[in-house]
C-alpha cells in the first residue's frame, strides 16, 4: 500500500491505529454536516474503517491518512474510491474524496492532500478520468474541487440528498 507525503503532510493508507481519531472527526457535527448531516456513532466508524481497511485489499487503493509530518496529528483523510453508490448516473470512474476536520480547514491542507492523491492516480490508474460528487451547499468543497480540474457535468439524488457530480480528465506526466 501506498504512503504519499507533501511539504506538510503524510498519506498513510488507513489503519486500526486512526481509530480514535476518526471517531472524534466522524463525531463532529461541523464535519459531517455536508456529508451526511449528523455525527456518526463509534459503531459506525468501526464499520467504515473496516471498509476503508477492505478496500485497499480489495482495489489497491483507497482512503488514506492524512497527518501532519511534523506533528503527526490527524488532518482528515482523502480517497480514491470504488464505493459503488446507488444513484443515477451511476459512476463509471474511480471516486475521489476528502475531508479535513474543522480545526484544519484553510489552511491549504486539503488542496495538498487532494494535489497527491491526484498525482498518484494520475501517474497509476489507467482510467481516463475520475470523478467526485458534493453537496449542494458545500461551497468550499465546490471551489478546492474546482481549483484541482473537477467540472460539473450532472446532477443527482444521492440517499434523499441533491448533489452535483464533477469530473476530471486524467493528466498524463509529459
Amino acid at each position: 500500500m501506498t504512503i504519499l507525503t507533501t511539504d506538510r503532510l503524510t498519506l498513510s493508507p488507513v489503519a486500526v491505529s486512526d481509530m480514535q481519531d476518526l471517531i472524534g472527526l466522524w463525531a463532529d457535527a461541523d464535519f459531517t454536516r455536508h456529508i451526511m448531516g449528523r455525527g456518526l456513532s463509534e459503531e459506525e466508524v468501526w464499520f467504515r474503517l473496516l471498509r476503508d481497511l477492505g478496500h485497499w485489499q480489495a482495489k489497491g487503493y483507497g482512503n488514506w491518512s492524512i497527518r501532519e509530518t511534523e506533528t503527526g496529528d490527524y488532518v482528515g483523510s482523502v480517497g480514491v474510491l470504488d464505493y459503488r453508490r446507488e444513484m443515477t448516473p451511476a459512476f463509471d470512474a474511480p471516486e475521489l474524496g476528502w475531508g479535513v476536520a474543522p480545526a484544519f480547514q484553510g489552511q491549504g491542507l486539503a488542496y495538498e492532500a487532494l494535489q497527491a492523491a491526484l498525482a498518484w492516480t494520475d501517474a497509476y490508474r489507467l482510467e481516463p478520468r475520475t470523478v467526485c460528487m458534493i453537496s449542494l451547499d458545500n461551497a468550499p468543497s465546490v471551489k478546492l474541487a474546482e481549483r484541482v480540474g473537477y467540472r460539473p457535468y450532472a446532477e443527482a439524488n444521492y440517499k434523499g440528498s441533491l448533489v452535483t457530480l464533477f469530473e476530471r480528465p486524467r493528466t498524463v506526466a509529459g
